[in-house]
């Protein structure tokens, strides 16, 4: 692992993480958010197709095109996620959503500048 870029090797432990996380507590816990829906939709099913399609477009890709593909799906990610930041912001009053939603509004904000910075520095 010569060469490797010490924040990209990080950001990408860190997904692995999180997807390992994820589909744990889903089986772990396997009856957690299984009643739960959103306009009528699994929202935990949706999130696994979700995370499968970022997924799928990382398989079989190595060195610089991994690199890019994966900074280009966790922006996409990170953007989601303040989405729904900024949505759970216009709906609670709850002092401890409201400081999650504000703290990760502003942490993913920051890391898809990161990011975007990354990909035109070093693909464009």
């Amino acid at each position: 692992m010569q060469n490797q870029n010490p924040v990209l090797v990080g950001l990408c432990m860190l997904l692995v993480g999180l997807i390992l996380g994820y589909g744990l507590r889903g089986s772990v816990y396997p009856n957690v958010m299984s009643t739960n829906t959103v306009g009528g939709s699994d929202y935990r099913k949706d999130m696994h197709g979700a995370m499968g399609g970022m997924m799928s477009g990382l398989a079989g890709k190595t060195g610089a095109d991994l690199e890019k593909s994966f900074l280009e799906e966790m922006i996409v990610h990170h953007e989601g996620a303040v989405e729904m930041a900024q949505t759970l912001l216009k709906g609670t009053k709850r002092p401890e959503l409201v400081k999650l939603g504000n703290d990760i509004v502003a942490a993913q904000t920051g890391e898809i500048e990161m990011m975007q910075g990354w990909l035109k520095t070093w693909f464009k």
